[in-house]
């Protein structure tokens, strides 16, 4: 498929090999789109850009702190100077700090709602601003996470980053649904990302017992979320605003 041929798509936290951002990136690529790759780890971002101009896609990597305004002013204009325009953006840059609540630290706290919150905020501002500029239209996608939809233990700060997400997504898409510019949120559940083989390796009881509970019978892969943020960057979902989609084998659904 080619669905998003001609467009150009903007993902962040894209640094890491068996990551959501790259995947995505790879993804968005094997579709047509022409993909700028940011994240706040040079060495590896320039190692995914590599990566995916050796696979054949049109990409480039931008150093970028997301919690950053000036950055996010910066890497959208760089975009747009390179290409020419800007279609897509996929906001998947994040933390996650778990911790028991009594012995959590207010620096902790705030700097998860900075990273995985603020800086959806400001990216949002950021890609909105240009996409009216070109006179509207285009989507936005953000990853947030099943802990965005329901509680988890030892995760006061990620959760209510994570639930902020859902709702400034939604704020959002109904604010600027008459400019058709689609805004949605996609909620990822238990990934085999690059965190999740570390917890794996580090707590491999818990882990173990997460998967069971999932109704599939497996973790998933950072394609999975790839593929359903493609399906929301694409004309296919040209009816679909302000909607979270879990991604988590049925996690959710008990």
């Amino acid at each position: 498929m080619m669905r998003l041929k001609d467009k150009v798509a903007l993902v962040t936290g894209a640094a890491s090999e068996i990551g959501i951002g790259f995947a995505t990136a790879h993804r968005f690529g094997r579709e047509g789109a022409k993909v700028c790759i940011t994240d706040i780890d040079e060495t590896r971002l320039e190692a995914r850009a590599t990566d995916l101009c050796d696979n054949g896609v049109d990409a480039v990597g931008f150093a970028h702190d997301v919690t950053s305004e000036n950055d996010w002013k910066t890497v959208v204009a760089s975009t747009v100077d390179r290409y020419g325009k800007i279609d897509v953006l996929v906001n998947n840059a994040g933390v996650a700090f778990l911790g028991e609540t009594l012995e959590f630290s207010i620096e902790d706290w705030n700097k998860q709602l900075e990273v995985n919150l603020s800086s959806v905020f400001l990216g949002c501002r950021a890609m909105i601003d240009q996409l009216l500029c070109q006179g509207g239209g285009g989507a936005i996608v953000n990853i947030s996470s099943i802990a965005g939809m329901v509680g988890i233990v030892n995760g006061a700060a990620y959760s209510s980053s994570k639930g902020g997400v859902r709702l400034l997504t939604k704020s959002l898409a109904l604010e600027f649904a008459k400019q058709n510019i689609r805004i949605n949120s996609v909620h990822p559940g238990a990934i085999e990302t690059e965190i999740a083989k570390r917890a794996m390796e580090v707590e491999p009881e818990e882990m173990q017992a997460l998967e069971a509970a999932i109704p599939m019978g497996r973790q998933g892969e950072p394609s999975d979320i790839a593929a359903m943020a493609a399906f929301l960057a694409s004309d296919e979902a040209k009816y679909v605003t302000g909607a979270e989609f879990c991604v988590d084998g049925g996690l959710t659904a008990q």
